[in-house]
């Protein structure tokens, strides 16, 4: 019997004993992560006076704290840090704005990658995973930069577009597109009112009304916060930590999650032969990682576990990866040292229904010239 098949027969046992969500643990995660943040900003604007090797060595702690409130943010999202929905809302907007993310929205997206996970017809991940024949349709210039893109050289730039500039630019940028579109309707229409004006707007940027409000307290709370450091510690100090630190979590986070999907011939089915459980164990990695970066990825890598189950938290996925580990044979381990490897899968072989890499992609092109 396939490990996806024995899983299939014990999934709700498995996801039963594990799912139940503790407010003590929830809540002291969220205020130790962010009291620690705090106190190492506090060294870090103090150690400028001291020493920049001190200042670079805590500007790395703080990247890592705010790696780890990312991860419990987008624990909330899945409603299954706390137990009420009350507690994971409240918690995971304030972890999104010290993560820089709209938290409400993004959870949006990323639960549509859970639905989705191994269906790459559907969704390719962060960077946009090509598929083999979209790669032999570009320039040799395109395929360099698509492969620079997918690097660990520029994964801090990546994360410093996709956690702090995007979300500030798509606010901005829609919110002025709304006003333009309200003044219009007013000039077209003036006796509708603005609401109605409004609720005719479309955009890619978000999909609701809610969606919309929570970019915005996000954005304002957020803004607010950066005008209050800079008059506290000053504009130069405070973006030069706030921006490298930021980077760093957001290129951490963006290599966390490629690698946890984009791994030597893992599962990439197309929409009509693809399976939610095989995705989980076949489609996603388990990172093998030393003790301290598990805590502070809040156990994220145990990624197998999390995809059988959003709902099980992340205080109860190694417990639950312990208790039932003869059935995760088949999905694949990865050490800290084999990141670098794993990310040069970026090619999606639709024919095969797997990830390789750009060697394998040039050896089938080799051996198919010779043919």
């Amino acid at each position: 019997m396939s490990s996806v098949v024995a899983i299939k027969e014990q999934k709700r046992d498995i996801i039963r004993g594990h799912t139940q969500a503790d407010d003590v643990k929830g809540l002291t995660q969220v205020l130790t992560t962010l009291l620690l943040l705090a106190l190492t900003w506090w060294v870090a604007v103090l150690s400028t006076e001291v020493s920049y090797w001190l200042t670079a060595a805590a500007t790395l702690l703080i990247s890592l704290f705010t790696l780890r409130a990312f991860v419990l943010m987008h624990e909330c999202g899945h409603g299954s840090l706390f137990r009420t929905q009350r507690l994971n809302r409240a918690f995971g907007f304030i972890l999104g704005v010290f993560s820089g993310m709209p938290q409400y929205v993004w959870s949006q997206h990323h639960n549509y990658h859970h639905a989705t996970n191994g269906n790459w017809d559907k969704y390719r991940g962060l960077y946009t995973t090509l598929s083999v024949d979209e790669y032999a349709a570009m320039t040799d210039a395109q395929q360099r930069m698509y492969r620079c893109k997918c690097s660990v050289a520029l994964a801090p730039f990546a994360g410093l577009i996709y956690a702090i500039f995007n979300p500030r630019f798509n606010w901005l940028k829609g919110s002025i597109s709304l006003l333009k579109h309200i003044a219009k309707g007013k000039i077209a229409q003036p006796t509708l009112s603005t609401k109605a004006h409004a609720a005719s707007f479309k955009t890619r940027y978000w999909k609701s009304e809610k969606e919309y409000w929570h970019m915005f307290w996000n954005n304002v709370v957020l803004l607010s916060i950066w005008g209050l450091m800079c008059w506290g510690i000053g504009t130069e100090r405070f973006f030069t930590i706030y921006l490298v630190s930021a980077s760093l979590a957001g290129g951490a986070g963006i290599v966390l999650f490629t690698v946890q999907h984009n791994f030597e011939h893992s599962y990439a089915s197309d929409g009509r032969s693809w399976d939610y459980d095989t995705g989980a164990i076949e489609g996603t990695s388990f990172l093998i990682f030393p003790r301290w970066l598990n805590w502070f990825t809040a156990n994220i890598g145990y990624h197998h576990i999390h995809h059988l189950s959003a709902k099980i938290p992340n205080y109860r996925l190694v417990e639950c990866h312990n208790e039932y580990r003869h059935l995760f044979s088949d999905v694949t381990r990865i050490k800290l040292t084999h990141v670098h490897r794993a990310l040069k899968y970026i090619l999606w072989d639709s024919s095969a229904q797997r990830i390789i890499s750009v060697a394998e992609y040039r050896q089938q092109m080799s051996q198919a010239h010779e043919g």
